[in-house]
């Protein structure tokens, strides 16, 4: 399996957006040279299609050098813009769509010819939910790109996809950007991990905490 990062810029109290979807930028701007410093780091660079359409990325590396990761959009539905940015750029070298057999043939055609490459995952398995919905199975994503040699993969969201990485134990480092604000409602970086006791928690073997300007950066090995 690749070695997988989960990066998230929150505020103090957990929020990765304002109600109404608005999280740029959360952090300062020491934290996001940061940020692409650990895309450059990593061989690919994985987010949701719920990601995309709110925040339109382009996943690539800008604040400093190096070659931009594989970028990896997660959208078992195919319902990625043909106009998204990270289709735009240079073409769409370089981007992977991971879909689901529900994925339209026509809109296949017409991501494959802008560039990007689609790979057709099965769905999470023992879920009627899952295969009506075209939630893909992650497991089995993983196992795709180690065969592709992606070693290391930074998550970049959103909520949905982390959450369904840690409940499947897929991930390994946690990196947690805190910003001294305090939202109140606004939206969360993790959904419901079926948690109901103290002792299933997600803990950690090792962390350090270090300061990016006015932001605290978290970065932990998650227990298996």
């Amino acid at each position: 399996m690749p070695f997988i990062t989960v990066k998230i810029a929150q505020t103090l109290d957990g929020r990765i957006a304002t109600s109404t979807g608005q999280s740029q930028w959360i952090s300062g701007s020491e934290s996001l040279k940061y940020a692409h410093e650990l895309r450059r780091d990593h061989d690919a660079i994985l987010v949701g299609i719920g990601t995309v359409l709110a925040d339109d990325p382009q996943l690539n590396v800008r604040l400093v050098e190096g070659k931009d990761p594989v970028r990896i959009v997660v959208d078992g539905r195919l319902r990625i813009p043909l106009t998204a940015r990270v289709l735009s750029d240079k073409g769409a070298r370089g981007v992977i769509i991971a879909t689901s057999d529900k994925a339209e043939s026509s809109k296949i055609n017409q991501l494959e010819s802008r560039g990007a490459g689609v790979l057709i995952i099965p769905s999470e398995p023992s879920s009627v939910e899952s295969a009506l919905s075209g939630r893909i199975d992650l497991i089995a994503l993983m196992d795709e790109l180690s065969r592709r040699e992606i070693e290391s993969v930074l998550v970049e969201g959103g909520a949905s996809l982390i959450t369904s990485l840690l409940r499947a134990r897929l991930v390994d480092r946690l990196i947690a950007v805190i910003a001294p604000k305090i939202l109140g409602a606004g939206v969360e970086w993790a959904e419901d991990l079926g948690i109901t006791e103290l002792r299933d928690a997600v803990t950690f073997t090792s962390f350090e905490t270090s300061r990016l300007g006015d932001d605290i950066v978290f970065n932990g090995m998650i227990r298996k």
